[in-house]
């Protein structure tokens, strides 16, 4: 199948990106009247969102490699609804997995090493530099 166009593929990413994000939104109420007292000690939404969000990509992964092109709107449609939309939305750290593990699949484990401790490091230090600025800008 032809690949979707332009605005075909913006509207699947949209449609799957506010559906991850509202699934996220609910995860995140339920985890914490499933356990009130802890949600505010430890990230366990964020953290379940990580690896639901992982295992779901795994998933998409290996039924798109399998069956992609025998889906109806093709592999790249479902690729754009679910992995790029519902799970982008969902949480970017499955896309960050499956960018770690392609890596170390095509031989360059010590590339994947460094991209997670680059990706990790960086993105703290992003965090807090745009907080000190706000911050200091206050």
């Amino acid at each position: 199948m032809i690949a979707p166009s332009s605005v075909a593929a913006s509207l699947l990413v949209a449609l799957g990106g506010g559906t991850g994000a509202l699934l996220r939104f609910h995860l995140g109420r339920a985890v914490g009247r499933l356990f009130p007292a802890a949600s505010g000690a430890f990230p366990f939404a964020t953290l379940a969102a990580n690896v639901i969000g992982s295992l779901c990509m795994g998933l998409l992964v290996g039924i798109l490699a399998r069956h992609g092109s025998d889906k109806g709107m093709g592999a790249e449609g479902w690729r754009l609804l679910v992995g790029v939309g519902l799970l982008g939305g969902f949480t970017t750290f499955s896309s960050f997995s499956l960018e770690i593990l392609n890596l170390w699949e095509r031989g360059d484990p010590a590339l994947a090493a460094i991209y997670a401790a680059v990706s990790v490091a960086a993105g703290i230090a992003g965090l807090f530099l745009g907080l000190t600025v706000i911050r200091i800008a206050g």
